[in-house]
């Protein structure tokens, strides 16, 4: 059923329609600071951005981006566009993300939504647990530090 797909890494030239990609989903753009310079920055420091394509139109259709912070390996912008969501996918992105991450050798940590019922069945399944009644806090602007 996925055989129509494949994952491979970014490149520079996927950011445009990567980014449309995460805004249709909210999962982040440039207005978070997910510009081309921090993405580069975060794979240069050993993290990785993967791409799930669908082979006849070469569009991205998911995304699942890893960053290092030597401690532990962070799961983020993971993502399936709506139109191909309920087909597998997510499973096939989130294997290899896995994957990936085990070659890393750290602990791997996610946030999720407390409503993504998808997102919290898709992790708890992948061995992912729940850490607690833990806010998230964030400080976008660091002119106001």
């Amino acid at each position: 059923m996925n055989s129509g797909f494949y994952i491979r890494e970014f490149t520079e030239n996927d950011y445009p329609g990567m980014i449309l990609l995460w805004e249709s989903l909210d999962l982040g753009g440039t207005h978070r600071g997910d510009d081309l310079q921090i993405i580069n920055r975060t794979v240069k420091m050993g993290g990785q951005l993967l791409l799930l394509i669908e082979k006849s139109s070469g569009s991205i259709v998911g995304t699942s981006w890893l960053t290092v912070d030597c401690r532990r390996t962070y799961l983020h912008h993971f993502g399936i566009n709506a139109d191909y969501q309920g087909k597998g996918l997510a499973k096939k992105l989130l294997d290899a993300s896995l994957k990936l991450a085990k070659t890393f050798g750290m602990q791997i940590k996610l946030e999720v939504h407390k409503d993504n019922i998808k997102a919290l069945g898709l992790y708890t399944k992948a061995g992912f647990t729940y850490l607690g009644d833990y806010h998230t806090y964030i400080i976008r602007d660091i002119s106001l530090i």
